[in-house]
């Protein structure tokens, strides 16, 4: 006679690391676009890279981290994209001279677009966030144009963008941490589907969840 093994899951609450996320973006958006527009001057190269590097990567690197811990593919995928693609930023821009260029980093750009429509595609749960991470996608699509084709109307497309994403990622930073803070919505997040059921499904709805989750399941 067979038996259905039994065993014990143990979940752990955390913060929301979204916010977080966010207003890395923010920092490494806003002060990528003041060089594409020339608010600041050539020689700041090497500290825009810093900043990447220093203020940057390591905040996305654990809102990543954190997002994987909470079981949110979407969010831990494209923040750990976010954090890989400003390391490379920052390592080539410091590697790159005085060159206001460079082809290898318009590639991995190219390639970054995609991995955040990807991202973005999946986090239609909650649109606020899609919003963050499809705007972001635009953002190195066009600043990979810059890199490639080295003309002023991409970079002023890409610096002009790039604020954009800024007001839209700042926005969203304050939504989900209102939400946290206050346990309820404090401003519009356009929670639907899958991200509705998130913040008003019973106990059991999310228990039950779990048991199809990858460290749950037997394979990923």
């Amino acid at each position: 006679m067979s038996t259905v093994p039994s065993g014990q899951i143990v979940l752990r609450p955390i913060a929301n690391p979204l916010p977080l996320g966010f207003l890395a973006l923010v920092v490494a958006t806003t002060v990528i676009s003041a060089a594409q527009l020339h608010w600041l001057p050539a020689a700041a190269q090497t500290q825009t890279a810093l900043v990447l590097l220093a203020a940057v990567f390591p905040l996305q690197l654990l809102a990543s981290i954190l997002g994987f811990l909470g079981r949110d593919v979407v969010a831990a995928t494209g923040m750990g994209v976010l954090a890989g693609t400003w390391l490379a930023v920052g390592l080539v821009t410091l590697s790159n001279g005085s060159a206001p260029t460079s082809p290898t980093l318009g590639v991995l750009l190219i390639a970054s677009t995609a991995a955040m429509a990807v991202a973005a595609a999946g986090a239609t749960g909650k649109l606020v966030a899609m919003a963050v991470l499809a705007t972001t996608s635009i953002r190195f699509g066009a600043t990979a144009g810059y890199e490639l084709a080295g003309t002023t109307a991409w970079r002023v497309t890409a610096g002009v963008i790039g604020l954009v994403l800024a007001a839209v990622a700042l926005y969203a930073a304050l939504a989900f941490l209102l939400e946290d803070a206050y346990g309820h919505s404090a401003l519009p997040l356009l929670r639907r589907g899958q991200g509705q059921a998130a913040r008003t499904a019973d106990p059991e709805h999310h228990l039950a969840a779990a048991l199809d989750q990858p460290g749950v399941r037997e394979q990923l």
